[in-house]
């Protein structure tokens, strides 16, 4: 496939963009910052002219067969509450404008797990949470996602040819951060957050190649996480200690994940291949609080 990537100079962006060129796809980076080469363009995607050029050059060199949207100010508390409405709403708006004008009809693009209710301040309604949990964005970060997806259900709705899937992405790791894990224990709270999930960036890779070579019918989302919590403490342990009275669905298994990837193993295929546990000792893995 022939493949434009935004925000292919950030964490997950730079993992996309390896593992799909390493499967055999031309790709066309696209960032406001990274190093001058043919494979990559120089976009700010806030301003619509300079994303409908780039998009339009690219296409002048064969058809553009996906597009992949992963540019934005990457999580909330990074920069002020406006800055962050406005530089992510408007990239996600002129990216899917011009990619609908000049005939990209098949977008995949990063939604967020704080559309579920992160940090889970309000218990969530049930656990594991699935997509049939009702929106509830927390942060301006959140909204913006949240209001990008009922923008992408509109746009398909416009265009019946159109596929626009988003990828509901955990919080990524590289296997550089996995030292860290084992420390978590200690405090069942500290990554409470998004319910002790996680995401190796190669899965997410793997989750944007299925979504781009399985596009759905019009507009779909899915959770995107590992098959496992960040945690060595079970996870029985872990939602009676913090999240007592919660509704459980199922089996939770021993360190499943809570954030549930069953919709993506279901319709996409989708099935993690790298696990924290792999990358650290097992005596590392072992530690647990005294």
């Amino acid at each position: 496939m022939r493949i434009i990537v935004t925000g292919s100079s950030g964490k997950l962006g730079r993992t996309v963009v390896r593992e799909l060129r390493a499967n055999g796809h031309e790709v066309v980076a696209v960032d406001r910052f990274g190093e001058r080469r043919p494979d990559f363009v120089h976009v700010d995607l806030t301003d619509y002219g300079d994303v409908i050029d780039a998009f339009d050059g690219v296409g002048d060199g064969g058809a553009v067969d996906g597009l992949v949207h992963l540019g934005a100010i990457p999580a909330p508390g990074l920069a002020s509450e406006v800055a962050t409405f406005h530089n992510n709403m408007l990239a996600t708006f002129n990216v899917f404008q011009a990619a609908r004008r000049l005939g990209i009809m098949n977008i995949v693009y990063a939604s967020s797990e704080t559309v579920l209710g992160l940090p889970f301040d309000v218990p969530p309604p049930y656990i594991p949470v699935d997509e049939e949990s009702d929106a509830r964005p927390e942060s301006m970060y959140s909204l913006v996602k949240h209001l990008e997806e009922q923008m992408a259900i509109e746009l398909v709705r416009w265009h019946p040819g159109m596929s626009i899937t988003a990828l509901r992405f955990s919080n990524v790791m590289d296997p550089v951060d996995y030292e860290a894990f084992p420390s978590f224990d200690a405090d069942a709270t500290l990554r409470k957050w998004n319910l002790w999930a996680y995401i190796d960036g190669r899965d997410g890779a793997q989750a944007v190649e299925l979504a781009l070579t399985h596009p759905p019918s019009g507009f779909e989302r899915f959770i995107i996480a590992a098959a496992d919590t960040v945690m060595s403490r079970p996870n029985a342990e872990l939602v009676a200690e913090v999240f007592p009275g919660v509704e459980v669905r199922g089996d939770l298994g021993e360190h499943d994940t809570m954030l549930s990837i069953d919709k993506a193993r279901r319709l996409l295929g989708y099935e993690p291949r790298h696990s924290w546990r792999d990358e650290v000792t097992d005596a590392a893995a072992s530690v647990r609080p005294s």
